[in-house]
């Protein structure tokens, strides 16, 4: 039974302030909140580049509002003007209920409380405030970052909707792809994704050149995607290979790299937003996990993807085999 009943809630708040992978890893509980309250206005509160997330995801979402930076949160420096008038702009719209999908909690609490919404939800942590309403659960430090937004969604009472990933894509998505003129035919490439946020995030580059290199000899196009800003990490790969790749670096969107995905026979990446892409097309990849946690950020199905944890087995023969082995399986 839903703790608070759709009759009881028309404006909804999501506050998620994080990057691509993050967000995705939230839209199944995003999904459930969407079914239980079907009639309600759902408006994410994220970084300035979500606001195409919710374009995309337009049967979820309804508005987006750009948030400010706060105190204690690093992935958008703080403008304390901007944020005084962002306050002001959510407290007038009279939310009925916000939802914190942040983090534990510790930091952004007090602040979603202050969105003035007549219900305010979502984690807490031991020593930390959050507010004594009945609809605070304690952060599940443990498991799925899918299932830890699932397991609030529960809390509620909220009908879960599966664990299934998504990522929708338009007619202008595949348009934008085609007039790259890449010369690919579906499941004749692999799409090798060298790039990450933070360097410490980033396999290195010989590795993946070699990956790359051994593709194109088993007869497929090796495609390398990565933004404007990962276009050096992409060219460094290239001075590694021994053959010639196709580098998309800085020239798609992403819904084009969602449809170079959809169709790759395969995906090599770290662990980041593209490898959650993967697994909502169900696209087989080969993640490399370089900061310690592939039972958070990993894909679910271990039979499509396979997650190498490096910190704990730095071994290149290893993550070499499973290509091979993958290779094989989708030839």
């Amino acid at each position: 039974m839903m703790k608070l009943p759709a009759s009881q809630i028309r404006k909804i708040t999501i506050f998620r302030a994080l990057q691509l992978g993050d967000m995705l890893c939230a839209i199944p509980a995003v999904r459930a909140l969407r079914y239980a309250y079907p009639d309600a206005e759902i408006t994410l509160i994220g970084l300035p580049w979500a606001r195409s997330l919710t374009e995309r995801f337009s049967n979820y979402f309804d508005k987006f509002i750009s948030f400010p930076g706060y105190p204690g949160l690093p992935e958008q420096e703080l403008n304390p003007a901007a944020f005084i008038a962002f306050l002001d702009d959510v407290q007038k719209i009279q939310f009925d209920l916000a939802l914190q999908m942040q983090g534990n909690g510790s930091v952004i609490n007090p602040m979603v409380e202050l969105f003035g919404a007549a219900f305010t939800a979502g984690y807490s942590t031991e020593g930390h405030y959050a507010p004594d309403n009945g609809l605070f659960m304690p952060y599940p430090d443990h498991g799925h970052e899918i299932d830890r937004h699932l397991a609030l969604m529960d809390f509620l009472g909220i009908p879960l909707q599966g664990n299934d990933m998504e990522y929708p894509l338009t007619t202008n998505d595949y348009d934008s792809l085609d007039q790259l003129n890449l010369g690919i035919e579906p499941k004749n490439y692999v799409c090798i994704h060298p790039g990450s946020r933070g360097a410490w995030r980033q396999w290195p580059v010989k590795y993946f050149a070699a990956l790359a290199d051994y593709c194109i000899e088993q007869g497929y196009k090796a495609v390398l995607t990565g933004t404007r800003d990962e276009s050096d990490i992409v060219d460094s790969v290239i001075s590694h290979m021994r053959y010639e790749p196709i580098n998309t670096a800085g020239k798609t969107s992403m819904g084009a790299v969602g449809a170079l995905i959809e169709n790759a026979a395969m995906l090599i990446s770290n662990c980041t937003g593209v490898s959650h892409i993967a697994s909502a097309f169900k696209t087989p990849s080969i993640v490399i996990s370089m900061d310690g946690e592939p039972q958070r950020w990993g894909p679910l199905d271990t039979r499509v993807h396979r997650t190498i944890n490096w910190l704990q087995t730095p071994d290149f023969h290893l993550v070499f085999r499973e290509t091979v082995e993958f290779v094989t399986l989708v030839s």
